[in-house]
Protein backbone atom coordinates (compact mmCIF):
# COMPACT_ATOMS: atom_id res chain seq x y z
CA UNK A 1 0.00 0.00 0.00
CA UNK A 2 3.05 2.27 0.29
CA UNK A 3 3.05 2.83 -3.47
CA UNK A 4 -0.52 4.17 -3.28
CA UNK A 5 0.39 6.50 -0.41
CA UNK A 6 3.37 7.87 -2.35
CA UNK A 7 1.27 8.45 -5.46
CA UNK A 8 -1.50 10.19 -3.51
CA UNK A 9 0.99 12.48 -1.76
CA UNK A 10 2.50 13.37 -5.11
CA UNK A 11 -0.91 14.01 -6.70
CA UNK A 12 -2.57 16.02 -3.91
CA UNK A 13 0.40 17.92 -2.47
CA UNK A 14 1.76 18.65 -5.94
CA UNK A 15 -1.65 19.94 -7.09
CA UNK A 16 -1.54 17.63 -10.11
CA UNK A 17 -5.01 16.08 -9.76
CA UNK A 18 -7.66 16.79 -12.39
CA UNK A 19 -10.14 14.20 -11.14
CA UNK A 20 -10.27 10.79 -9.49
CA UNK A 21 -12.82 8.01 -9.13
CA UNK A 22 -12.81 5.17 -6.60
CA UNK A 23 -15.04 2.11 -7.15
CA UNK A 24 -15.57 -1.61 -6.56
CA UNK A 25 -16.20 -1.89 -2.81
CA UNK A 26 -14.96 -4.84 -0.76
CA UNK A 27 -18.24 -5.30 1.10
CA UNK A 28 -21.89 -5.22 0.04
CA UNK A 29 -23.30 -3.03 2.80
CA UNK A 30 -26.75 -1.98 1.50
CA UNK A 31 -26.71 1.51 3.06
CA UNK A 32 -23.15 2.46 2.16
CA UNK A 33 -21.82 4.54 -0.69
CA UNK A 34 -20.70 2.65 -3.80
CA UNK A 35 -18.42 5.19 -5.47
CA UNK A 36 -16.39 8.27 -4.60
CA UNK A 37 -15.24 10.97 -7.00
CA UNK A 38 -12.67 13.64 -6.19
CA UNK A 39 -12.01 16.93 -7.94
CA UNK A 40 -10.06 20.10 -7.09
CA UNK A 41 -12.00 23.32 -6.58
CA UNK A 42 -11.14 26.80 -5.42
CA UNK A 43 -12.95 28.44 -2.53
CA UNK A 44 -11.99 31.89 -1.22
CA UNK A 45 -8.74 31.73 -3.14
CA UNK A 46 -7.70 28.38 -1.64
CA UNK A 47 -7.33 25.09 -3.45
CA UNK A 48 -9.29 22.28 -1.83
CA UNK A 49 -10.60 18.87 -2.90
CA UNK A 50 -14.29 18.02 -3.14
CA UNK A 51 -15.20 14.40 -2.36
CA UNK A 52 -18.57 13.19 -3.66
CA UNK A 53 -19.97 10.02 -2.04
CA UNK A 54 -22.51 8.21 -4.21
CA UNK A 55 -25.16 6.28 -2.30
CA UNK A 56 -28.06 4.46 -3.96
CA UNK A 57 -30.43 7.43 -3.73
CA UNK A 58 -28.28 10.42 -2.78
CA UNK A 59 -24.89 12.07 -3.15
CA UNK A 60 -23.00 13.56 -0.17
CA UNK A 61 -20.12 16.03 -0.46
CA UNK A 62 -17.07 16.80 1.66
CA UNK A 63 -14.38 19.44 1.10
CA UNK A 64 -10.85 18.69 2.31
CA UNK A 65 -7.47 20.41 2.31
CA UNK A 66 -4.60 18.71 0.39
CA UNK A 67 -3.15 16.89 3.44
CA UNK A 68 -6.59 15.76 4.56
CA UNK A 69 -7.45 14.65 1.01
CA UNK A 70 -4.32 12.50 0.86
CA UNK A 71 -5.16 10.80 4.16
CA UNK A 72 -8.84 10.33 3.30
CA UNK A 73 -8.16 8.80 -0.12
CA UNK A 74 -5.53 6.43 1.31
CA UNK A 75 -8.01 5.40 4.01
CA UNK A 76 -10.67 4.69 1.38
CA UNK A 77 -8.29 2.41 -0.51
CA UNK A 78 -7.28 0.65 2.71
CA UNK A 79 -10.78 0.04 4.01
CA UNK A 80 -13.31 0.12 1.17
CA UNK A 81 -12.32 0.29 -2.51
CA UNK A 82 -10.42 -2.10 -4.74
CA UNK A 83 -10.06 0.11 -7.81
CA UNK A 84 -9.37 3.71 -8.64
CA UNK A 85 -8.67 5.98 -11.61
CA UNK A 86 -6.58 9.10 -11.03
CA UNK A 87 -6.31 11.61 -13.87
CA UNK A 88 -3.52 14.18 -13.85
CA UNK A 89 -2.04 16.46 -16.51
CA UNK A 90 1.04 14.23 -16.80
CA UNK A 91 -0.59 10.78 -16.75
CA UNK A 92 -3.59 8.62 -15.91
CA UNK A 93 -3.12 6.08 -13.12
CA UNK A 94 -5.22 2.98 -12.59
CA UNK A 95 -4.99 1.45 -9.13
CA UNK A 96 -5.93 -2.21 -8.62
CA UNK A 97 -5.92 -3.95 -5.22
CA UNK A 98 -6.35 -7.72 -4.93
CA UNK A 99 -8.15 -9.59 -2.17
CA UNK A 100 -4.75 -10.15 -0.52
CA UNK A 101 -4.00 -6.42 -0.83
CA UNK A 102 -1.49 -6.82 -3.64
CA UNK A 103 -1.29 -3.43 -5.33
CA UNK A 104 -0.86 -2.73 -9.06
CA UNK A 105 -0.56 0.80 -10.42
CA UNK A 106 -0.82 1.15 -14.20
CA UNK A 107 0.43 4.40 -15.73
CA UNK A 108 -1.04 5.55 -19.06
CA UNK A 109 -0.99 8.65 -21.25
CA UNK A 110 -3.11 11.54 -19.90
CA UNK A 111 -6.68 11.79 -21.20
CA UNK A 112 -7.94 14.85 -19.31
CA UNK A 113 -7.22 18.54 -19.66
CA UNK A 114 -6.84 21.23 -17.02
CA UNK A 115 -10.16 22.51 -15.67
CA UNK A 116 -11.41 25.77 -14.21
CA UNK A 117 -11.22 25.39 -10.42
CA UNK A 118 -13.71 28.11 -9.60
CA UNK A 119 -16.48 26.47 -7.58
CA UNK A 120 -18.94 29.29 -8.16
CA UNK A 121 -17.82 30.35 -11.62
CA UNK A 122 -20.27 32.43 -13.60
CA UNK A 123 -22.01 30.72 -16.47
CA UNK A 124 -21.05 32.34 -19.77
CA UNK A 125 -24.11 33.15 -21.83
CA UNK A 126 -24.29 34.33 -25.43
CA UNK A 127 -26.64 37.08 -24.26
CA UNK A 128 -24.96 38.34 -21.11
CA UNK A 129 -26.65 39.75 -18.08
CA UNK A 130 -25.74 43.41 -17.58
CA UNK A 131 -25.73 44.15 -21.30
CA UNK A 132 -29.14 45.54 -22.31
CA UNK A 133 -30.76 43.78 -25.28
CA UNK A 134 -33.70 45.77 -26.71
CA UNK A 135 -36.04 42.86 -27.47
CA UNK A 136 -35.42 41.29 -24.03
CA UNK A 137 -36.27 44.60 -22.36
CA UNK A 138 -39.46 44.93 -24.43
CA UNK A 139 -40.50 41.37 -23.67
CA UNK A 140 -39.99 41.89 -19.94
CA UNK A 141 -36.96 39.64 -19.47
CA UNK A 142 -34.51 42.46 -18.67
CA UNK A 143 -34.81 45.94 -17.26
CA UNK A 144 -33.31 48.98 -18.98
CA UNK A 145 -29.94 48.41 -17.25
CA UNK A 146 -29.70 44.85 -18.57
CA UNK A 147 -30.50 43.14 -15.27
CA UNK A 148 -32.50 39.96 -15.75
CA UNK A 149 -35.73 40.03 -13.75
CA UNK A 150 -35.84 37.30 -11.10
CA UNK A 151 -39.09 35.76 -12.33
CA UNK A 152 -37.73 35.64 -15.90
CA UNK A 153 -34.34 34.10 -15.19
CA UNK A 154 -35.47 30.65 -16.34
CA UNK A 155 -36.61 32.21 -19.60
CA UNK A 156 -33.25 33.97 -19.94
CA UNK A 157 -31.41 30.66 -19.54
CA UNK A 158 -33.75 28.97 -22.02
CA UNK A 159 -33.13 31.64 -24.63
CA UNK A 160 -29.38 31.25 -24.22
CA UNK A 161 -29.61 27.46 -24.47
CA UNK A 162 -31.49 27.87 -27.73
CA UNK A 163 -28.83 30.25 -29.05
CA UNK A 164 -26.10 27.75 -28.17
CA UNK A 165 -27.86 25.27 -30.44
CA UNK A 166 -28.21 27.92 -33.16
CA UNK A 167 -24.50 28.70 -32.82
CA UNK A 168 -23.69 25.04 -33.55
CA UNK A 169 -25.79 24.87 -36.75
CA UNK A 170 -24.85 28.20 -38.38
CA UNK A 171 -21.91 26.62 -40.28
CA UNK A 172 -24.38 24.36 -42.11
CA UNK A 173 -26.47 27.24 -43.51
CA UNK A 174 -25.85 28.60 -46.99
CA UNK A 175 -24.51 32.17 -46.96
CA UNK A 176 -24.96 32.99 -50.66
CA UNK A 177 -28.12 35.00 -50.02
CA UNK A 178 -30.58 35.73 -47.22
CA UNK A 179 -30.92 32.84 -44.78
CA UNK A 180 -34.61 31.99 -44.99
CA UNK A 181 -36.08 30.69 -41.75
CA UNK A 182 -39.62 29.67 -40.81
CA UNK A 183 -40.62 29.33 -37.16
CA UNK A 184 -43.79 27.24 -36.98
CA UNK A 185 -45.86 27.75 -33.83
CA UNK A 186 -43.78 30.73 -32.75
CA UNK A 187 -46.08 31.74 -29.87
CA UNK A 188 -44.89 34.81 -27.97
CA UNK A 189 -41.70 34.61 -30.05
CA UNK A 190 -39.02 35.03 -27.40
CA UNK A 191 -36.88 32.62 -29.40
CA UNK A 192 -37.80 34.06 -32.79
CA UNK A 193 -36.59 37.50 -31.74
CA UNK A 194 -33.51 35.91 -30.15
CA UNK A 195 -32.78 34.05 -33.38
CA UNK A 196 -33.07 37.28 -35.39
CA UNK A 197 -30.87 39.18 -32.92
CA UNK A 198 -28.17 36.50 -32.87
CA UNK A 199 -27.93 35.94 -36.62
CA UNK A 200 -28.22 39.57 -37.68
CA UNK A 201 -26.77 41.65 -34.84
CA UNK A 202 -24.15 39.28 -33.44
CA UNK A 203 -23.19 37.33 -36.59
CA UNK A 204 -23.87 40.00 -39.22
CA UNK A 205 -25.81 37.63 -41.48
CA UNK A 206 -28.59 38.53 -43.89
CA UNK A 207 -31.85 36.84 -42.85
CA UNK A 208 -35.51 36.55 -43.77
CA UNK A 209 -37.52 35.11 -40.87
CA UNK A 210 -41.21 34.27 -40.74
CA UNK A 211 -43.03 33.40 -37.52
CA UNK A 212 -46.29 31.51 -37.89
CA UNK A 213 -48.91 30.84 -35.21
CA UNK A 214 -52.67 30.26 -34.93
CA UNK A 215 -53.22 32.83 -32.16
CA UNK A 216 -54.18 36.13 -33.75
CA UNK A 217 -53.61 38.29 -30.64
CA UNK A 218 -50.12 36.88 -30.14
CA UNK A 219 -49.17 37.50 -33.76
CA UNK A 220 -50.51 41.06 -33.59
CA UNK A 221 -48.34 41.75 -30.55
CA UNK A 222 -45.24 40.28 -32.19
CA UNK A 223 -45.85 42.25 -35.38
CA UNK A 224 -46.22 45.46 -33.37
CA UNK A 225 -42.76 44.85 -31.89
CA UNK A 226 -41.37 44.29 -35.38
CA UNK A 227 -42.71 47.67 -36.44
CA UNK A 228 -41.41 49.31 -33.28
CA UNK A 229 -37.89 47.99 -33.84
CA UNK A 230 -37.99 48.49 -37.62
CA UNK A 231 -37.19 44.89 -38.45
CA UNK A 232 -38.02 44.60 -42.16
CA UNK A 233 -36.56 41.09 -42.35
CA UNK A 234 -38.77 39.61 -39.63
CA UNK A 235 -42.47 39.01 -40.24
CA UNK A 236 -45.25 37.32 -38.24
CA UNK A 237 -48.36 35.73 -39.73
CA UNK A 238 -51.50 33.97 -38.52
CA UNK A 239 -51.67 30.54 -40.10
CA UNK A 240 -51.70 26.77 -39.84
CA UNK A 241 -48.52 24.80 -40.43
CA UNK A 242 -50.22 22.31 -42.73
CA UNK A 243 -51.69 25.04 -44.94
CA UNK A 244 -48.63 27.26 -45.28
CA UNK A 245 -47.35 27.15 -48.88
CA UNK A 246 -45.94 30.61 -49.55
CA UNK A 247 -42.29 29.64 -49.97
CA UNK A 248 -40.46 27.34 -52.38
CA UNK A 249 -37.18 27.10 -50.50
CA UNK A 250 -36.19 27.52 -46.85
CA UNK A 251 -32.78 27.17 -45.20
CA UNK A 252 -33.94 26.43 -41.66
CA UNK A 253 -37.19 25.32 -40.05
CA UNK A 254 -37.82 25.78 -36.34
CA UNK A 255 -40.80 24.18 -34.62
CA UNK A 256 -40.97 24.37 -30.83
CA UNK A 257 -43.86 22.72 -28.99
CA UNK A 258 -46.12 22.24 -31.99
CA UNK A 259 -48.71 19.87 -30.55
CA UNK A 260 -48.97 16.22 -31.62
CA UNK A 261 -48.89 15.76 -35.43
CA UNK A 262 -48.43 19.51 -36.03
CA UNK A 263 -44.75 18.73 -35.42
CA UNK A 264 -44.88 16.14 -38.21
CA UNK A 265 -46.57 18.64 -40.54
CA UNK A 266 -43.70 21.05 -39.93
CA UNK A 267 -41.10 18.31 -40.48
CA UNK A 268 -42.78 17.38 -43.77
CA UNK A 269 -42.61 21.01 -44.93
CA UNK A 270 -38.95 21.18 -43.96
CA UNK A 271 -38.08 18.03 -45.90
CA UNK A 272 -39.94 19.17 -49.03
CA UNK A 273 -38.22 22.55 -48.88
CA UNK A 274 -34.87 20.81 -48.59
CA UNK A 275 -34.11 22.76 -45.42
CA UNK A 276 -30.44 22.56 -44.46
CA UNK A 277 -31.25 22.63 -40.74
CA UNK A 278 -34.32 21.48 -38.79
CA UNK A 279 -34.79 22.20 -35.09
CA UNK A 280 -37.85 20.67 -33.47
CA UNK A 281 -39.01 20.35 -29.86
CA UNK A 282 -42.09 18.11 -30.04
CA UNK A 283 -45.04 18.35 -27.69
CA UNK A 284 -48.04 16.18 -26.74
CA UNK A 285 -47.23 13.11 -28.85
CA UNK A 286 -50.61 11.35 -28.78
CA UNK A 287 -50.61 9.63 -32.17
CA UNK A 288 -48.65 6.47 -31.34
CA UNK A 289 -50.13 6.34 -27.85
CA UNK A 290 -53.35 5.18 -29.49
CA UNK A 291 -51.68 2.81 -31.96
CA UNK A 292 -48.95 0.83 -30.20
CA UNK A 293 -50.00 -2.79 -29.81
CA UNK A 294 -47.34 -5.28 -28.80
CA UNK A 295 -48.01 -8.09 -26.35
CA UNK A 296 -44.35 -8.34 -25.31
CA UNK A 297 -44.52 -4.74 -24.08
CA UNK A 298 -47.75 -5.14 -22.16
CA UNK A 299 -46.07 -5.01 -18.71
CA UNK A 300 -45.08 -1.45 -19.68
CA UNK A 301 -48.01 -0.37 -21.79
CA UNK A 302 -50.73 -1.25 -19.28
CA UNK A 303 -49.51 1.63 -17.11
CA UNK A 304 -50.82 4.92 -18.46
CA UNK A 305 -47.88 7.13 -17.53
CA UNK A 306 -45.34 4.59 -18.84
CA UNK A 307 -47.31 4.14 -22.07
CA UNK A 308 -47.37 7.92 -22.54
CA UNK A 309 -43.64 8.32 -22.05
CA UNK A 310 -42.76 5.29 -24.14
CA UNK A 311 -45.02 6.50 -26.95
CA UNK A 312 -43.38 9.93 -26.89
CA UNK A 313 -39.88 8.41 -27.08
CA UNK A 314 -40.93 6.03 -29.85
CA UNK A 315 -42.51 8.92 -31.78
CA UNK A 316 -39.37 11.03 -31.64
CA UNK A 317 -37.19 8.03 -32.53
CA UNK A 318 -39.34 7.39 -35.60
CA UNK A 319 -39.19 11.05 -36.61
CA UNK A 320 -35.40 11.03 -36.32
CA UNK A 321 -35.12 7.83 -38.35
CA UNK A 322 -37.39 9.12 -41.12
CA UNK A 323 -35.40 12.36 -41.31
CA UNK A 324 -32.21 10.32 -41.61
CA UNK A 325 -33.78 8.29 -44.44
CA UNK A 326 -34.64 11.59 -46.12
CA UNK A 327 -30.99 12.61 -46.14
CA UNK A 328 -30.41 14.20 -42.73
CA UNK A 329 -28.06 13.52 -39.85
CA UNK A 330 -30.36 13.73 -36.85
CA UNK A 331 -29.51 13.99 -33.18
CA UNK A 332 -31.88 14.07 -30.22
CA UNK A 333 -30.61 16.52 -27.62
CA UNK A 334 -31.73 17.58 -24.18
CA UNK A 335 -33.39 21.00 -24.29
CA UNK A 336 -34.75 23.20 -21.49
CA UNK A 337 -38.47 23.25 -22.10
CA UNK A 338 -40.19 26.61 -22.50
CA UNK A 339 -43.23 25.48 -20.51
CA UNK A 340 -41.31 23.82 -17.67
CA UNK A 341 -42.48 20.31 -18.46
CA UNK A 342 -40.65 17.02 -19.02
CA UNK A 343 -41.00 17.45 -22.79
CA UNK A 344 -37.45 18.69 -23.22
CA UNK A 345 -36.05 16.75 -26.19
CA UNK A 346 -34.93 18.58 -29.30
CA UNK A 347 -34.48 17.00 -32.72
CA UNK A 348 -31.60 18.62 -34.58
CA UNK A 349 -31.36 17.52 -38.21
CA UNK A 350 -28.59 18.61 -40.59
CA UNK A 351 -28.85 17.97 -44.34
CA UNK A 352 -26.21 15.48 -45.50
CA UNK A 353 -25.52 13.00 -48.26
CA UNK A 354 -23.59 10.36 -46.35
CA UNK A 355 -26.40 8.18 -44.94
CA UNK A 356 -26.61 4.42 -45.45
CA UNK A 357 -30.18 4.72 -46.70
CA UNK A 358 -30.79 1.02 -47.26
CA UNK A 359 -29.79 0.13 -43.71
CA UNK A 360 -31.85 2.98 -42.26
CA UNK A 361 -34.94 1.84 -44.18
CA UNK A 362 -34.51 -1.72 -42.96
CA UNK A 363 -34.21 -0.57 -39.34
CA UNK A 364 -37.22 1.68 -39.64
CA UNK A 365 -39.52 -0.94 -41.17
CA UNK A 366 -38.58 -3.50 -38.51
CA UNK A 367 -39.20 -1.01 -35.71
CA UNK A 368 -42.59 0.22 -36.92
CA UNK A 369 -43.75 -3.32 -37.68
CA UNK A 370 -42.75 -4.43 -34.17
CA UNK A 371 -44.82 -1.62 -32.64
CA UNK A 372 -47.63 -2.08 -35.21
CA UNK A 373 -47.89 1.63 -35.94
CA UNK A 374 -48.50 3.84 -38.99
CA UNK A 375 -46.81 7.17 -38.21
CA UNK A 376 -48.21 10.42 -39.59
CA UNK A 377 -44.83 11.56 -40.92
CA UNK A 378 -44.42 8.40 -43.00
CA UNK A 379 -47.85 8.93 -44.56
CA UNK A 380 -47.12 12.62 -45.16
CA UNK A 381 -43.87 11.73 -47.00
CA UNK A 382 -45.34 8.66 -48.68
CA UNK A 383 -44.39 9.75 -52.22
CA UNK A 384 -40.75 10.20 -51.16
CA UNK A 385 -40.54 7.05 -49.05
CA UNK A 386 -42.39 4.43 -51.09
CA UNK A 387 -39.67 4.16 -53.78
CA UNK A 388 -37.10 3.56 -51.04
CA UNK A 389 -39.28 0.96 -49.32
CA UNK A 390 -39.89 -0.83 -52.61
CA UNK A 391 -36.19 -0.73 -53.38
CA UNK A 392 -35.53 -2.43 -50.07
CA UNK A 393 -37.92 -5.24 -50.99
Amino acid sequence: MEKIEELLTQVFQGQALIQASLSHTRSNEPEGYKKVTIKPIELKGERIYQFSYFYEKKVAHENLLPGQATEKTFELFQQKFKQGIINTLEADYQILISKKFKVSILKKKPTKQKIDLSHNRKKHYILEEGKPVPFLIELGVMNAEGKVLAKKYDKFRQINRFLEIIQDVVPYLSKNGPIRIVDFGCGKSYLTFALHYYLKELQGLEVKIIGLDLKKDVIQHCQSLVQKFGFNDLHFMVGDIADYNELDQVNMVVTLHACDTATDAALEKAVRWGAEVILSVPCCQHELHRQIEQVQLEPMLRHGIIRERFSALATDSIRAQLLDIMGYKTQILEFIDMEHTAKNLLLRAIKTSANDQEHLVKEYLMFKQFLKVEPYLEKALHDRLIPLFEKKD
